[in-house]
């Protein structure tokens, strides 16, 4: 005779743990000011308002500029 499982043992069930808003908005912030950043290099960085001196920054994100549509000729 096989000994099975009892049926009067209950199963678990996973249970969602709860993250506290005060643990995920530092990171939020910090994504937020590093796209801000991002979408200042690919679009804006260049010409008058350049902060970096030369091309090299306009060269590195010059495919992606195109991609999200920034005119750059």
């Amino acid at each position: 005779m096989s000994q099975g499982f009892s049926s009067s043992i209950p199963a678990s069930t996973p249970m969602p743990v709860a993250i506290p808003l005060r643990a995920v908005l530092p990171w939020a912030v910090f994504g937020l000011i590093l796209s801000a950043l991002l979408l200042y290099f690919v679009g804006a960085e260049q010409g008058a308002t350049a902060l970096l001196s030369g091309h090299a920054e306009h060269e590195f994100v010059h495919d992606g500029r195109h991609l999200l549509g920034f005119p750059c000729h």
